[in-house]
């Protein structure tokens, strides 16, 4: 599932480095994003600087949830950690609380980030540390070229949507506008050769009767 964090509050209680990548990725994702914590690392004080973040210097109170869509719960400490997951857990609030899968009603994938495609990996929070191995490699596997592709794959979905007409025949060149071959080109850099597979698979297709 992927959610959409667009204009989403969120809560991540704790300043740390472990807080600071959560707090990263949540901005990435349009969201919202407050922290809660005595102190903050540089980079996050420089977000909040910058306006990019909401900060409250303290410890977790329960208001901190008023509002909150979901919550990161990123503390050294065990305590506190499990007051927050049975405050979410009360309010129906979607809760991770780091390095604690059992408290955890969603769990955080290591991510590649290729513009409108995204691949995601999770080991169900049991290795963090395997999740990022296989994302560095499919990050190779799966270049910068591929956010490219995507948006072109994506423009011609919707030529194909607007100007074929006739359902069979539009749904028929939306099953074969991509192959593996095409996927191979992509991945060897060959953008071009793609597309122009791409594009002789959408005019073959529309000039058959």
């Amino acid at each position: 599932m992927f959610l959409n964090l667009v204009n989403k509050k969120c809560l991540v209680v704790g300043g740390g480095n472990v807080a600071e990548r959560k707090v990263s990725a949540l901005v990435r994702c349009g969201a919202e994003v407050t922290v809660v914590s005595p102190s903050l690392t540089p980079i996050l004080q420089e977000m909040v600087k910058r306006g990019q973040i909401s900060y409250r210097r303290g410890f977790y109170q329960s208001s901190d949830l008023d509002g909150v869509y979901l919550v990161i719960s990123a503390t050294n400490d065990e305590q506190t950690n499990g007051i927050i997951a049975g405050d979410c857990s009360s309010r129906n609030i979607m809760i991770n609380v780091v390095d604690d899968p059992t408290r955890c009603s969603f769990f955080v994938p290591s991510v590649v980030h290729r513009g409108a495609l995204k691949l995601a990996i999770s080991t169900g929070g049991k290795s963090p540390k395997l999740a990022k191995i296989i994302r560095e490699s499919l990050e190779k596997e799966f270049g910068p070229q591929f956010e490219e592709f995507v948006n072109f794959i994506g423009d011609m979905r919707e030529r194909v949507i607007s100007e074929v007409a006739d359902p069979r025949k539009r749904n028929q060149i939306l099953k074969h506008l991509v192959d593996d071959h095409t996927l191979e080109l992509v991945k060897q850099g060959d953008l071009q050769q793609a597309k122009e597979r791409v594009k002789h698979v959408y005019h073959r297709n529309r000039c058959q009767p």
